[in-house]
């Protein structure tokens, strides 16, 4: 199955991805993650206002398979947490990157350490 990665997002190899739009930056995670983990049954987030430090985690996911621990991809203030995915965490595979993504942060710095859409394609691949 050809997964796809928007061109216009940066990617983390902790499968996460950014939208960055000024100084918000939007978290998800990617549709390969979400592939691998399965049915997803349940979602923690930080609350709005927590601030994030960039590399630490934010929260977990919880499949029917595995919890995984989801790692900040910037630094900032949590200004918004998607309320629809929290409450319906399984919609997360129907619209990874518009409608599932999980906070939108005050960007507080830069961010680094992040791969183009090619780039995470090639390692989820294995190419």
């Amino acid at each position: 199955m050809a997964m796809e990665f928007p061109s216009d997002l940066k990617y983390l190899n902790s499968h996460e991805y950014v939208r960055i739009d000024g100084d918000i930056v939007t978290i998800g995670i990617t549709a390969f993650a979400i592939d691998q983990l399965g049915d997803i049954v349940f979602l923690e987030l930080p609350e709005v206002g927590a601030s994030l430090t960039k590399g630490d985690t934010f929260g977990t996911i919880e499949s029917v398979k595995a919890v995984e621990d989801l790692y900040a991809a910037a630094s900032g203030e949590v200004l918004e947490c998607n309320e629809d995915i929290l409450d319906s965490p399984e919609k997360l595979a129907e619209d990874p990157y518009v409608a599932g993504w999980l906070l939108k942060i005050k960007l507080d710095g830069e961010i680094e350490g992040t791969m183009s859409a090619e780039a995470y394609a090639a390692l989820v691949q294995g190419n």
